[in-house]
C-alpha cells in the first residue's frame, strides 16, 4: 500500500490499489449502450474550439498558442515538396508539419496527474505532494525532477510515470453525457453557482443525472472566445459568464454522490478561480479540482465548445447524447487537447 491514510471523502482504493482511471471505471458497456440509445437524429457536433483559440497569450501568459512548422527534407521545407526535385520522373508533392503545442491552451482534458495536493499520506504529520489513489509525486509519478534548465535553456522531460492521460485515452472515453445549460438561465452575467441553482435548473429543464453519466456545463464562455476571433478581451471575459462555486459543499457532495464519471465545461477552469481564501492553515485554491482530480478521480474538461449543441438540445427538448471524447494517447502527459464529438 502506497499510503497509510487516505483523504476524507476520497475513494482511493475503491477501484483497486493501482487504479489509474478513477470514475472512468463507471463508463461500463451499459453506459456506452445507453449513450448509443440517445443517437436518434444522426447529427454530430464538434465540441472543440479551433486549437489556436483563445488566441495569443493575453488570457494566460504561461500558455502559448500552437506553432506549426514544416518538417525538413534535404534541408528544405517539406511543405509543397516536389519529389521531382530529387528525381525528375516523380510527380508526388508532399507536406509534413511538426507542432509545438501547450496541452492546456485550448479545448482539453486534465489527467489525474494534473492536480494533486499536499497531504499527510503517511499519518506522521508531514505533508507530501501526492495525487489520486496515493501516487506520490517524486516517488511514483515524476521522480527526482531536475528543476534547472539545461545548457540550451530547455527544461528536461518530466513525463508522468503514473496517471498520465494515455490511460484515459485507452478507454476510448465514450458514453452517455448530459448537458446542463447554465447560459440558458443566466446569460453572460458573471456569477458563481452552487448546487441549489443547479438543482433548480435540472428540475425546470427536466434533467436527470444517473451514475456513470458524463456531465457538461454550458456557460457561453467559449462562444465569447469564438466571437472575439483570436483577440480575447481579457477584462470582458473575466467579468462574464457563470462559474461553478467550488466552495459550495453541497455541490461537491452532489458531484460525489451522483457518481458522475467525468465533468467538462466551456470555460477555462470549470470552477471559479481563484476561490475565496479561508481562515485555515492549509486549503486548496481549486477545491473542485481537488475533489475531482485528487480525491475521486473525476477527469475535468475545459474550454469545450458547447453552444451549438446546447442550442440544438434546447430546440429539441433534450439534454442527453452520446459523447465520444478520447484525449491524445500521449504517454506521460498531464493533460491533452481533445476533439470531443456529441452525437444526438
Amino acid at each position: 500500500m502506497r499510503y497509510k491514510q487516505r483523504p476524507a471523502g476520497s475513494n482511493w482504493g475503491d477501484f483497486g490499489p493501482d487504479d489509474q482511471l478513477g470514475r472512468l471505471n463507471l463508463l461500463t458497456a451499459e453506459k456506452i449502450r445507453q449513450g448509443a440509445a440517445e443517437v436518434r437524429a444522426g447529427k454530430s457536433f464538434c465540441l472543440s474550439l479551433p486549437l489556436d483559440l483563445p488566441g495569443g497569450s493575453k488570457w494566460n501568459s504561461r500558455r502559448q498558442p500552437p506553432v506549426l512548422k514544416p518538417v525538413l527534407r534535404n534541408n528544405r521545407s517539406n511543405i509543397d515538396y516536389q519529389l521531382s526535385q530529387d528525381d525528375p520522373h516523380l510527380t508526388d508533392v508532399l507536406c509534413d508539419h511538426t507542432v509545438t503545442l501547450c496541452t492546456q491552451y485550448s479545448t482539453q482534458w486534465d489527467s489525474l496527474a494534473q492536480v494533486g495536493s499536499l497531504f499527510d499520506i503517511d499519518g506522521d504529520g508531514r505533508l507530501q505532494s501526492c495525487f489520486y489513489n496515493g501516487f506520490r509525486a517524486e516517488q511514483d509519478i515524476f521522480g527526482e525532477i531536475e528543476r534547472e534548465p539545461d545548457a540550451h535553456g530547455d527544461f528536461p522531460p518530466a513525463p508522468a510515470r503514473f496517471l498520465g492521460v494515455e490511460h484515459m485515452a485507452a478507454t476510448g472515453l465514450q458514453g452517455r453525457a448530459v448537458l446542463i445549460d447554465l447560459h440558458k438561465h443566466f446569460g453572460n452575467a458573471k456569477r458563481r453557482v452552487g448546487y441549489a441553482e443547479i438543482r433548480q435548473i435540472m428540475e425546470v429543464d427536466n434533467i436527470v443525472v444517473e451514475p456513470g453519466d458524463i456531465v457538461l456545463f454550458h456557460t457561453g464562455f467559449a462562444q465569447m472566445l469564438v466571437d472575439m476571433q483570436g483577440d480575447p478581451d481579457v477584462h470582458l471575459l473575466e467579468h462574464s459568464c457563470v462559474d461553478l462555486n467550488g466552495r459550495d459543499e453541497e455541490l461537491l457532495r452532489w458531484i460525489d454522490e451522483a457518481q458522475i464519471s467525468a465533468i467538462a465545461a466551456d470555460n477555462h477552469a470549470v470552477e471559479a478561480f481563484p476561490s475565496e481564501k479561508l481562515d485555515l492553515p492549509h486549503y486548496p485554491i481549486l477545491p473542485l479540482h481537488e475533489l475531482c482530480l485528487f480525491k475521486l478521480g473525476i477527469h475535468l474538461g475545459e474550454l469545450w465548445y458547447l453552444t451549438p449543441l446546447a442550442q440544438w438540445l434546447r430546440e429539441n427538448g433534450r439534454s442527453r447524447f452520446l459523447l465520444t471524447a478520447p484525449p491524445l494517447r500521449l504517454t506521460g502527459a498531464v493533460a491533452s487537447p481533445v476533439t470531443p464529438v456529441a452525437t444526438v
